[in-house]
């Protein structure tokens, strides 16, 4: 059990690290669904993302600070998801495959939410 618990906390760092390095290699794709509601430009929404994805790849790596990463990161896949749902708004015209990759977004915060928390409850046992 100790294991698994240390796989899918280094597996969700992983997803995480890879996930706030690509918002700075290749941005645009972020950029196009940040909400344009948000003040500032859509380039410092995806930076910031980027980073906050970064510093939750740190908390969760590290045993000692992991419980508070895994809360940090359910926090922040929540709050991400208004960006999913104008990405999906805005592929409603696109070709049926890019549509599906939009809508497909949507419920899987769901998991990745509880992933997160789980992460940060095996880390309190």
């Amino acid at each position: 059990m100790a294991a698994d618990k240390q796989t899918s906390a280094v597996v969700l760092a992983a997803f995480l690290g890879g996930m706030g390095v690509l918002h700075f290699v290749k941005p645009e794709p972020f950029d196009a669904i940040v909400p344009s509601r948000l003040p500032g430009s859509a380039r410092l929404w995806t930076h910031l993302s980027g980073v906050a994805e970064l510093g939750c790849a740190a908390a969760v790596a590290v045993p000692r600070t992991r419980g508070l990463g895994g809360l940090l990161t359910a926090g922040l896949f929540a709050a991400v998801f208004p960006a999913n749902v104008k990405m999906a708004y805005d592929y409603r015209n696109k070709p049926a495959k890019q549509r599906l990759i939009a809508y497909a977004r949507l419920p899987f915060q769901v998991p990745l939410v509880l992933w997160a928390l789980r992460v940060r409850k095996r880390a309190h046992q």
